[in-house]
């Protein structure tokens, strides 16, 4: 890495009203134009990932302008998928159920598992649209050439989540499938010269989202048949082509049924990729670089922190993101720490919960503090 700390995000950005009135449409069964709808992701590709080097990100994505939600646009490109799936709301929501009655009142963004199930045999369907999504970023990146980029794809066990089973014999057969499906995606990734960033709120997320109420022995276990399943669909990729996001759900509630990094911190590094991108800027997790002092990063890794807030709209002040990241490279090093945000600041397209004009100013907020905190990590001469 270069002297300073770089730059990123997890991924998502706020899409331009143009590109999703047709992608409404398509999503409603509306009549809409297959080639207006090609031309204005490409010219909408080709502008955020200009915006995001002007701004002075360094490793930038496409925005995920071209999928519905990170976890659901999978059912476009496997088979086997259909029907409605079972409904699974976060263990905080459902506790505080006023306040859940009050976000569905203001249009809050009130996260729940609801999708198609899994149907019948697991496999790639159709790579058009992967296809689109890597000539549309090549020629975004060959454009304004940043320092680097990435590319989304979802993890086998957030599929699992938003896509429940009802095929296979087990879990661990349905997870195994779709691993093998997605390895064809997360290849095509970093063979297009991409890095690949596999989402994996599973890990965390899944611990109030799916099993609620049930021992941390019990998920402790599925994050080892996670971590496995992935790790296994990566066997091709090397290591330090790969990012891995790890969430505790993307938006703004209690979070008071959140696993702390502490119990899981051990099996997730387990896990193939060598970006670790975590929560760091938000409430509930804002502490948990601490938890680096005891569980051991390991020496092939690199953290990296959200040093903003994917669901608030205060502009984090530069020296708070300064602060934040000396925080980790004081304990993991200056050499191994990136900053990064939260999550995406658009999760499921059109629901953003920062407005978007506010989340350019953030993240020229974490740009300039990233710059603060490399000033005073390779001080001159040093």
């Amino acid at each position: 890495m270069e002297d300073r700390i770089q730059t990123t995000h997890v991924g998502s950005l706020p899409r331009p009203e143009s590109l999703l009135s047709i992608m409404h449409d398509r999503a409603e069964g509306r009549p809409y134009d297959p080639a207006k709808l090609e031309e204005e992701l490409a010219g909408s590709v080709s502008d955020v990932v200009r915006r995001q080097v002007e701004v002075g990100i360094d490793f930038v994505s496409d925005g995920e302008f071209s999928k519905p939600s990170y976890a659901t646009y999978v059912t476009e490109r496997l088979t086997g998928f259909g029907g409605t799936s079972k409904m699974l709301v976060p263990a905080d929501l459902r506790e505080f159920r006023g306040f859940s009655e009050h976000l569905v009142k203001i249009g809050g963004v009130v996260p729940k598992s609801i999708g198609s199930c899994c149907q019948g045999p697991v496999c790639v369907k159709d790579t058009a649209a992967l296809e689109a999504d890597l000539r549309m970023m090549r020629a975004a990146v060959d454009a304004a050439k940043p320092v680097g980029a990435f590319l989304n794809a979802a993890s086998p066990g957030v599929v699992a989540i938003f896509q429940h089973n009802d095929y296979y014999p087990s879990d661990e057969a349905y997870i195994e499938a779709v691993a093998e499906a997605m390895r064809v995606e997360y290849e095509a990734i970093v063979e297009a010269g991409f890095l690949l960033q596999i989402d994996s709120p599973d890990l965390a997320m899944g611990r109030h989202f799916a099993f609620a109420g049930q021992p941390d022995e019990v998920f402790l276990k599925v994050i080892d048949r996670n971590v496995e399943a992935l790790n296994h669909a990566l066997r091709n990729i090397p290591a330090e082509k790969t990012r891995m996001h790890l969430c505790w759900g993307n938006y703004e509630g209690p979070h008071n049924h959140d696993i702390p990094l502490e119990t899981i911190a051990a099996r997730v590094f387990r896990a193939k990729p060598k970006y670790l991108l975590l929560e760091g800027a938000n409430p509930r997790h804002n502490h948990e670089w601490a938890v680096l002092e005891t569980i051991k990063l390991p020496e092939d890794k690199v953290v990296v922190p959200g040093v903003i807030d994917s669901t608030s709209n205060f502009i984090e002040h530069p020296d708070v993101v300064a602060n934040r990241l000396m925080s980790y490279a004081n304990v993991v090093g200056r050499d191994r720490v990136m900053a990064g945000s939260d999550c995406g600041f658009s999760t499921f397209s059109g629901f953003p919960t920062v407005h978007p004009d506010i989340v350019w100013r953030k993240l020229e907020s974490m740009v300039e503090g990233a710059r603060r905190a490399s000033a005073k990590l390779w001080p001159a001469g040093g």
